[in-house]
């Protein structure tokens, strides 16, 4: 749909406070957020929000909504004070007009939880993770996606954190939801993967490490185009481990497949490419 074609009808039709005026503004806030167009989406918003405040009811889920598209957009722009400050508006709404067990609540906890671990407050970050999965165990599947997010999201906070067993429970409860729920091939299960592999590194478990770097690689290769950046980082990873080893042969070439593929999407002064270029430098120094 040509989103500005239906605003000038609307606009020419509608009063100016009509909530179809509204959510046009925010259809195409979307489709500029999507762009990277951040002031233009925020100007659209704005726009909606205004209108949604005069012709709704405070609590209306349409506002939340609007308050929680926002505080995605400052996100993205690393504005995060003022992106929490938007998610909380929305929260608020939410708990207010919806049931308390209602998925779109812990959806919002999940974005505030990662905002909360964008600044490094992990422990608020975990607070609101663990309310978003309280409320999605309750209200979803078992099996549910969203479910296994958010144990990834929780195994994520817990590495960042140094806590490697707990983020390994919790990357192996999303993996095993990821398995029954998505294509074998899907992405997130090779993010999950490639997820436990750094893990067990960290760990210095490298066999297990490279077991599950490959199962990502394998899921990689299969589902994205042969020069996707992802490919290229599976292929690095699975290098670091082979220093780690010593077995200099074959970190320097996977460090070469991921150079392969990043001289393909980024210019020499990008950082991933002085990074690869640095690790082919470091193996080489060792094998003269």
């Amino acid at each position: 749909m040509n989103y500005d074609k239906a605003l000038k009808i609307f606009l020419n039709a509608l009063p100016p406070d009509h909530p179809d005026i509204a959510n046009t503004y925010n259809n195409i806030g979307i489709v500029q957020r999507n762009k990277g167009e951040y002031d233009l989406a925020l100007m659209n918003y704005d726009k909606g929000l205004k209108i949604f405040l005069k012709a709704l009811p405070p609590e209306h889920p349409d506002i939340a909504s609007t308050y929680n598209n926002i505080g995605a957009l400052h996100q993205n722009k690393g504005e995060y004070d003022l992106a929490l400050m938007n998610y909380d508006k929305a929260l608020k709404i939410k708990i207010k007009a919806l049931p308390p067990d209602h998925p779109d609540i812990a959806s919002t906890y999940n974005n505030i939880g990662a905002l909360h671990q964008n600044k490094g407050e992990y422990d608020l970050a975990l607070m609101n993770y663990d309310k978003a999965l309280k409320i999605y165990l309750k209200a979803l599947p078992p099996d549910h996606p969203d479910i296994a997010n958010t144990y990834n999201n929780i195994g994520a906070l817990h590495q960042y954190k140094g806590e490697y067993d707990l983020a390994l429970m919790n990357y192996d409860k999303a993996l095993k939801i990821r398995i029954k729920a998505l294509p074998p091939d899907h992405p997130h299960i090779a993010q999950t993967y490639n997820n436990i592999g750094a893990l067990h590194q960290y760990k210095g478990e490298y066999d297990l490490a490279l077991m599950n770097y490959d199962k990502a690689l394998k899921v990689r290769i299969k589902a994205l185009p042969p020069d996707h950046p992802d490919i290229a980082d599976t292929y690095r990873n699975m290098g670091l481990v082979h220093e780690a080893t010593r077995a200099w042969q074959s970190a320097l070439e996977y460090h070469n497949k991921a150079a392969g593929i990043r001289r393909k999407s980024f210019a020499t002064t990008h950082p991933q490419m002085v990074t690869t270029e640095s690790d082919i430098r470091r193996v080489k120094a060792q094998l003269k």
